[in-house]
């Protein structure tokens, strides 16, 4: 939301003034179509869109518009929701449905090798394992105190 206004934003910093409201993102279309009331609900959301199209590009391992044409999408469904009030979808349903699209559009003609869970209690964790050496730690001394108290 900041993005833009660093020389407002250190200036206010420094004189320990009032910081900016807005900065590039507030001349966005976005933001010009939102109500007054709205324009910085609308701003703050655009940035947290931003952010997070933002992550998945550095992350992804192949560039796809998928994600950012559906964050586009959630921005128009939320501006939508300010002015008539039709609940918009939430974005853990919306990152679904991409990663779906493009799990199916990676698959297409080649089935994927599904691999048996395993249970916790076949997993043996380094928690378990030296408890076992422990008990069997244990199990010796008490062998040795038991053989020496026979003799």
């Amino acid at each position: 939301q900041i993005l833009g206004a660093e020389k407002a934003l250190f200036r206010a910093l420094k004189t320990k003034g009032n910081t900016p409201k807005y900065g590039l993102i507030f001349h966005s279309s976005f933001i010009g179509r939102a109500k007054q009331r709205n324009k910085g609900r609308i701003s703050r959301y655009l940035a947290n869109k931003c952010s997070i199209a933002s992550r998945i590009d550095a992350f992804m391992d192949q560039a796809t518009p998928a994600f950012g044409e559906k964050m586009k999408e959630q921005v128009e469904e939320r501006l939508r929701f300010y002015e008539e009030g039709v609940a918009p979808k939430k974005n853990a349903d919306a990152m679904a449905e991409v990663i779906a699209t493009l799990g199916d559009a990676a698959g297409e003609g080649a089935a994927t090798p599904k691999t048996k869970k395993r249970k916790a209690s076949d997993v043996e964790t380094p928690k378990d394992s030296s408890k076992k050496e422990k008990k069997s730690k244990k199990e010796k001394k008490s062998e040795k105190k038991s053989k020496k108290e026979k003799k």
